[in-house]
């Protein structure tokens, strides 16, 4: 049997029974290609869910309010997903009258979507011949292949493209894109890989020159910045008080507690004589609450401290973008994981 002919047989067996799949519904498939961007299928399930009983069709999408949309996704990360999916969602209303397109090249045209994702919509939806090129994907014909050519290079993008094109099943291209992803996430695992029953062993490179542990080979990134944040817990009669954050950074437009960044880790005293702090909240003395937060993100890491701070004897330099909101009323604004933990466990 051909290479593919055995991925469509392995999958035949072993694939997994997913809402997304029972459907050529473009929209729900983009729903959920876009949730499963760098998250575990077993982490997008539920907001997937989620956002499919909330928004059935593009066009209650594009109506949602984005601090609506954000709500819903707080959690998953990478926010850039969920504004571009808003985006997306009132481009295909305004320029495609609410049909979500299929055609590639119209794909690409969306917020958002990129050639892996326009492939895999085209393909489900359409079965169309665009071979889908993720993380598994990558992983199952480097090895196969043999290929040391970095996955994140130009022109190992170059060349693992060509050959997915290569490797299609152009009669079931939509059951062979699900398979090969499949296959990767079950089968050709990142780590600790079945290859003692892997239907592609007699040939795979990898497996017959003991190089599985190799492959693939990815470049590496740009070394992460460390950012020290220092969240205030300011409440009073029932409410507390938040900052929206703004554009152009991290967590652009959600909420958490008014916060001040500083260039490096600060004991409490040393916070107290920080120029910010004193211009912010004066003579006030800060109480810790907790040990510090480690969070990481894309080229970030993110050390957080959080303080109480005593709202009747503060005379606080207030800031444009604070506001105090009902504690019953704080489920209702779209948090970062960092700010969201926090509520759950104090309040």
């Amino acid at each position: 049997m051909s290479f593919s002919e055995r991925i469509l047989t392995w999958y035949a067996a072993h694939k997994r029974a997913l809402p997304w799949r029972e459907t050529k519904n473009p929209y729900v498939i983009w729903l959920s290609e876009i949730i499963l961007q760098q998250t575990r299928v077993e982490q997008g399930m539920p907001y997937f869910l989620r956002f499919f009983e909330t928004f059935p069709n593009v066009t209650k999408f594009a109506a949602a309010e984005e601090s609506e949309i954000l709500r819903l996704w707080q959690g998953l990360g990478y926010y850039s997903r969920a504004r571009n999916m808003h985006r997306a969602s009132k481009q295909v209303v305004e320029l495609h009258a609410g049909d979500f397109p299929t055609a590639y090249q119209a794909l690409l045209e969306l917020p958002g979507v990129g050639e892996y994702t326009a492939a895999a919509i085209a393909a489900f939806s359409k079965n169309s011949p665009h071979a889908v090129l993720d993380g598994n994907v990558f992983r199952v014909l480097s090895r196969y292949f043999g290929i040391h050519e970095p996955i994140n290079s130009t022109a190992g993008k170059k060349l693992f493209s060509k050959l997915a094109q290569e490797m299609l099943d152009r009669d079931h291209p939509g059951d062979y894109n699900q398979a090969i992803m499949d296959f990767g996430a079950l089968q050709c695992k990142p780590k600790n890989p079945d290859c003692s029953t892997c239907v592609l062993q007699i040939d795979c490179v990898a497996y017959q020159g003991s190089l599985v542990d190799q492959l693939p080979v990815k470049l590496k990134g740009k070394k992460s910045r460390d950012r020290f944040f220092h969240y205030f817990v300011i409440e009073k009669e029932g409410e507390v008080m938040m900052s929206q954050r703004g554009e152009g950074d991290v967590w652009a437009n959600l909420f958490e507690f008014p916060m001040l960044e500083t260039t490096e880790r600060l004991a409490v005293d040393q916070l107290m004589e920080n120029e910010a702090y004193q211009q912010l909240f004066g003579d006030a003395v800060p109480a810790v609450l907790g040990a510090e937060v480690k969070h990481l993100l894309s080229h970030q890491n993110i050390y957080a401290r959080f303080y109480k701070l005593p709202a009747e004897s503060l005379q606080i330099t207030k800031k444009r973008e604070w506001n105090y909101y009902l504690l019953e009323n704080l489920d209702k604004l779209a948090k970062h994981k960092l700010i969201s933990s926090f509520v759950e466990q104090n309040f």
